[in-house]
């Protein structure tokens, strides 16, 4: 009970530090889901948007972070 304790805590860290940076630095951010890549339709009545490659950046930066993570904590 107690790891599972710590990793409820590095999620909190986690989550605070992400809504500081989009708080004091969102619009440096404003490349993110405009990228080649990022599928938009818009007609006359329906839009459609796909950030395919904004959600495969962010991917691979989890991705790196989790195992700089857990190579150092564990």
């Amino acid at each position: 009970m107690e790891q599972t304790g710590k990793w409820i805590i590095a999620l909190g860290i986690v989550i605070i530090a992400i809504g500081l940076i989009v708080y004091f630095f969102g619009n440096k951010f404003s490349w993110f889901g405009n990228l080649p890549g990022d599928i938009k339709i818009e007609k006359e009545n329906i839009k459609i948007y796909f950030p395919l490659m904004s959600m495969i950046i962010l991917s691979v930066v989890i991705s790196i972070l989790i195992y700089l993570f857990n190579k150092f904590f564990k």
